[in-house]
């Protein structure tokens, strides 16, 4: 499996970015993607995640109501929308896939034992 992130930048305060991550190798359909995030000094964090299967999707409430996960099947890509973004979002951006699991906080932490992206950094200025 590869994972290419792409789309991350420098964003002031409350402003936008669009982070996408295209795989290969995957069978699409039976798999589940997410974002972890490390910012330097701090833990590593698992963002959010979607299932191929059955499209559930998972927030970390740090994110929750600023970021949207989705999927397009046919391009196989992973977008996460980053909308109101804070200084604290600062940080690179990890897409992460492994097999098909039901969106979760349980299954970020099977993801953090999957296939990682090489990462692209977030940053955004106060």
């Amino acid at each position: 499996v590869q994972l290419v992130e792409s789309g991350g930048g420098l964003v002031q305060f409350g402003g936008s970015l669009n982070l996408s991550c295209t795989a290969s190798g995957l069978i699409f359909g039976d798999y589940t993607i997410g974002w972890f995030r490390q910012a330097p000094g701090k833990e590593r964090e698992g963002v959010s995640c979607i299932s191929s299967s059955d499209g559930s999707t998972y927030y970390a409430d740090s994110v929750k109501g600023r970021f949207t996960i989705s999927s397009d099947d046919a391009k196989k890509t992973v977008y996460l929308q980053m909308n109101g973004l804070k200084p604290e979002d600062t940080a690179i951006y990890y897409c992460v896939a492994d097999g098909d699991l039901k969106a979760s906080a349980q299954a970020m932490d099977v993801l953090e034992l999957g296939s990682w992206g090489q990462g692209t950094q977030v940053t955004v200025s106060s």
